[in-house]
């Protein structure tokens, strides 16, 4: 699966994903780092890539055509926690699935919203 991490996003998860054989592009130490939202937006959305983040505002494009929005957001955040979360979500929701749907995981549950037309399975 093609992954935008943002910049809040651990590098241990960035490394467990390539390891798990993802194209994870991770814009650290690139030119784009320190973009704004609307900027990393418009790449993972170019590049047709699941965009990994802490920052809650990218819900607000779960309505647009995209290749998935997966947004952690813990009451104590730490490198672990948004770790543990990113990976469970990944492997709970199949690759298929992602286009179009956008999850928000917090430390108990999870809000799904898919397109219309998509399979809740």
């Amino acid at each position: 699966m093609k992954i935008l991490v943002d910049e809040n996003i651990p590098l241990m998860t960035v490394r467990a994903l390539t390891d798990l054989g993802h194209d994870v592009c991770d814009i650290r130490g690139t030119e784009f780092e320190g973009i704004d939202d609307d900027a990393l937006w418009g790449i993972a959305r170019q590049q047709d890539r699941l965009i990994v983040t802490t920052d809650k505002a990218f819900a607000k494009h779960r309505s647009e055509q995209h290749d998935g929005i997966l947004v952690i957001r813990l009451r104590h955040p730490n490198r672990q926690a948004i770790h543990e979360r990113v990976l469970d979500a990944l492997a709970d929701i199949p690759e298929s699935d992602w286009p179009g749907t956008t999850v928000m995981a917090r430390d108990r549950v999870r809000s799904v919203w898919r397109k219309p037309g998509q399979s809740t399975a």
